[in-house]
């Protein structure tokens, strides 16, 4: 993308005539070989400063890349201390999230015992004008690389799964779509069907792959039949078609869930299952 390779060369440019700052980094996707690349990917720069206060507290510097028409600032409160941020969004539709560094602590970064995540996710040195990149370690790409589950995790995830559901049903006997919508897709489908689908599909690489974030190339690495299934969990603001939805739902951690207790070798809560599906029936009859 001709304007996000224009804007990088003009921070480039800017830091290298800036003598408040020691060193650049670029991070995240850009250089990262296992991440998809496109058009709306964001520039993410760390900038390291003798004193970053003056760039915190004031944010024309920004400017000299573009027009900011949008932009999120945190303060080192945030991030423990560590780094500031400004995400910027300009006016020819790049986004460039900038960590502020001071050089100090970048150092303590840097002398970490291990590499912190998210410079082994993927890190380029752009400057260093005083050498304090050398020692850092190489990334091994391998914090976005999916984890096997233990068998606690594994049955403490369909556990939940299968309690919240009774949420949903209840909320949309009661017509409470708010609530429902609040359960199905906060809870249940961010903290229990994208991790068993994340699973899914690393059983079947083993065990060696990344769907990126909150499931982002699941439809690139689900078979059709199940991304069909996935898709029936989506619904709008009709109740029945909610009710489709939570069984759809269901149905796809039932067999998914299924075949991975087999590929683990883990207990699978049949009898919780059977248990719980009597009782959305039940509700949704009633309703």
């Amino acid at each position: 993308m001709k304007a996000r390779e224009n804007k990088l060369k003009a921070i480039i440019d800017w830091s290298e005539n800036n003598k408040d700052i020691r060193a650049v980094l670029l991070t995240s996707s850009l250089v990262n070989p296992l991440a998809p690349v496109d058009e709306f990917s964001d520039l993410d720069i760390e900038l390291i400063f003798e004193n970053n206060a003056n760039y915190i507290s004031d944010s024309n510097w920004t400017h000299y890349f573009g027009n900011p028409i949008a932009m999120l600032e945190e303060d080192e409160d945030c991030f423990d201390n560590k780094h500031a941020m400004k995400m910027v969004l300009y006016d020819d539709s790049v986004k460039v999230d900038f960590k502020l560094f001071t050089k100090d602590k970048f150092l303590e970064q840097v002398n970490l015992k291990e590499l912190p995540e998210d410079w082994d996710i993927g890190y380029k040195v752009i400057i260093d004008k005083d050498g304090i990149t050398q020692s850092m370690q190489k990334p091994t790409y391998q914090i976005s690389i999916i984890k096997k589950p233990s068998e606690r995790k594994f049955q403490q995830t369909l556990n939940d799964f299968w309690w919240d559901t009774t949420y949903v049903a209840k909320c949309l006997a009661r017509d409470e779509i708010f609530y429902a919508k609040f359960m199905s897709e906060t809870n249940i489908r961010s903290n229990y069907l994208v991790p068993l689908l994340e699973w899914y599909i690393a059983s079947q690489h083993d065990w060696n792959i990344t769907t990126n974030k909150y499931g982002r190339l699941f439809k690139k690495h689900l078979k059709s039949d199940i991304w069909i299934k996935a898709e029936q969990t989506f619904s709008g603001s009709v109740i029945k078609d909610n009710w489709d939805a939570l069984f759809a739902m269901a149905n796809l951690v039932s067999e998914i869930g299924t075949e991975l207790s087999h590929k683990l070798a883990y207990e699978y809560p049949d009898k919780l299952e059977k248990d719980i599906r009597k009782y959305l029936i039940h509700i949704k009859d009633k309703s």
